[in-house]
């Protein structure tokens, strides 16, 4: 049997047009004679799809498309598809009642179409699957395909095997010559090792290969990275699709025949991530256009870097808003970076707005020594602009804070923390650092100075990050144990990274969402309360 990986990216409730693309990777499938095409998990309804779920009429009519689908798909080909299934159920005082199920839908030409719902629905990080839907049993999902016996499982139904109850184990093994595994998998910097292993270990079990077909893009704040791949019945890595691009693989389960794709290294990798988190966002908000505050600082020139690589420099502004207090040097680097890129840049001097704020409120209070209401009145009168110019230009504006900032409370609510996406939200500074020289591999593209330069919000006469921040090497490990690990605070650096995150929850529940790449994000994942009287 000639099995096609159907790596697809798309796009939540766009059930037509994702669609159109099933049936046009279908036929691209059938063309190079394969008999059966597997596609990711809710490929058809687009993930994560959340309260979504709640109307009815959304899911009737994403599965109005399914059967459009079945009607015109070619003769000879089996195809997998994730999707959303309802059925009915006798509810309470025998009412009849609609139950949804995360599933696979076996789709083949003039055959009424099989469903296989998933069994282990994930309630942790940004899962909540058990809110709409129940599980299915997998020992319902065996079926013979083309005269190959094919267990079908979906994403979460192959990661428990560190559990004490894995449904896997209770499946004989003489009945499976083949599994399949329909993925929405989030992408982390983690996450592939993990995969493998979970793969390895299935693969293995039932001494059978195993086809992982995952879904490409970006939904939210989420990643999916691809690199789709088929292993042998040792768990031996064959072929492994493209990371961040769609794809479509081939493998010969009686021949072995199959094809790999080169996978990124680390840097690379990451950048790739970005790029897709701000394109996908861009286009599925029915954006065209993004703008940043470039501050003259290593983080908004990354952000610049990584959002002219995800929709082109031309759709790209960059807004300086110097004050009395910026060095001339960071617009004049500003201005230099936007040439390298091709990017548009604009000045947009705050001082006046500043000084007009800070009389009118003189006029009622008296006046006030310089402190923290100049430092924040500068940063919002930033906001205000940069907000302005959304409206002006139908543009989303990239938020520029970093992880460190976010988790330390180290930003302006309603100043630096506006936006519509944090691009960089959940990297810690070396990692923007790491991009940053990485995007000058060749090239001086972001100019030196902004990368050798002390970190400065310059809201105030000759600031440095440091003088209100631990130094961000010691405060990076700080993020990544606290936050990252949840370990226990011990050094007097961690002590006060957790007070100073506990008192700026509240800022974090109104922050743009953050493009996830690690384990533990902020964002939807993590549901820390705002008060509450928690210790060290």
């Amino acid at each position: 049997m000639r099995i096609a990986l159907g790596q697809i990216n798309p796009t939540l409730g766009a059930f037509e047009a994702n669609r159109r693309k099933i049936a046009e990777y279908v036929q691209r499938a059938h063309e190079r004679r394969c008999e059966l095409v597997v596609f990711p998990e809710h490929a058809l309804f687009g993930y994560l799809p959340n309260d979504l779920l709640e109307r009815p009429s959304v899911v009737k009519e994403q599965l109005a498309q399914l059967s459009l689908l079945a009607k015109e798909i070619p003769k000879g080909i089996s195809v997998l598809v994730g999707c959303v299934s309802m059925a009915s159920s006798g509810g309470r005082r025998g009412l009849s009642e609609k139950c949804l199920y995360n599933s696979a839908a076996l789709i083949e030409r003039g055959t009424k179409t099989r469903f296989f719902h998933k069994q282990k629905l994930p309630t942790y990080d940004v899962f909540d699957e058990a809110r709409h839907c129940r599980p299915g049993l997998l020992s319902k999902n065996l079926v013979r395909i083309h005269g190959r016996k094919v267990l079908v499982t979906i994403c979460e139904d192959i990661w428990g095997w560190e559990d004490g109850d894995n449904p896997l184990r209770r499946i004989p093994k003489s009945k499976v010559d083949l599994v399949v595994n329909l993925s929405a998998s989030p992408f982390t910097t983690t996450k592939r090792a993990r995969r493998l292993k979970v793969i390895g270990k299935t693969a293995k079990h039932f001494s059978a290969p195993m086809v992982y077909v995952n879904m490409v893009g970006a939904q939210d704040e989420v990643l999916f990275d691809g690199r789709s791949m088929v292993v042998d019945k040792r768990g031996k890595v064959l072929s492994e699709l493209a990371a961040f691009d769609e794809d479509l693989g081939v493998f010969d389960v009686s021949t072995g025949e199959t094809g790999r794709r080169t996978q990124p290294e680390k840097t690379e990798l990451l950048r790739r991530a970005l790029v897709c988190g701000i394109r996908d966002f861009v286009k599925k908000t029915g954006m065209e256009r993004v703008h940043l505050g470039l501050s003259g600082g290593v983080d908004s020139a990354v952000v610049a870097c990584l959002a002219a690589d995800a929709i082109g420099p031309r759709n790209v502004t960059l807004v300086t808003l110097p004050s009395q207090f910026n060095d001339p040097r960071s617009r004049s680097a500003a201005e230099r970076l936007a040439k390298n890129l091709g990017a548009r840049c604009v000045n947009l001097n705050i001082e006046a707005s500043y000084q007009a704020l800070v009389q009118t409120l003189e006029e009622t209070f008296g006046s006030m020594a310089f402190g923290l209401t100049h430092e924040n009145l500068q940063s919002r009168i930033r906001g205000v602009l940069l907000m302005a110019l959304s409206n002006r230009e139908n543009s989303l504006l990239l938020n520029t804070s970093n992880k460190v900032e976010m988790a330390a409370g180290y930003s302006t609510l309603y100043g630096d923390q506006c936006g519509g996406l944090s691009p960089i939200g959940d990297l810690v500074k070396a990692e923007i650092y790491e991009l940053a020289r990485y995007y000058n591999r060749e090239v001086e593209l972001i100019p030196s100075w902004i990368i050798d330069r002390p970190p400065s919000a310059e809201l105030r006469p000759n600031q440095k990050d440091q003088d209100s921040l631990p130094p961000y090497d010691i405060l990076d490990t700080a993020v990544e144990s606290i936050i990252e690990k949840r370990q226990p605070a011990k050094t007097e650096v961690e002590r006060w990274l957790l007070r100073a995150s506990y008192r700026s929850e509240f800022k974090r529940w109104q922050a743009p969402p953050v493009i996830k790449v690690k384990e533990h994000s902020f964002g939807r994942g993590r549901r820390m309360p705002i008060a509450h009287e928690a210790k060290l």
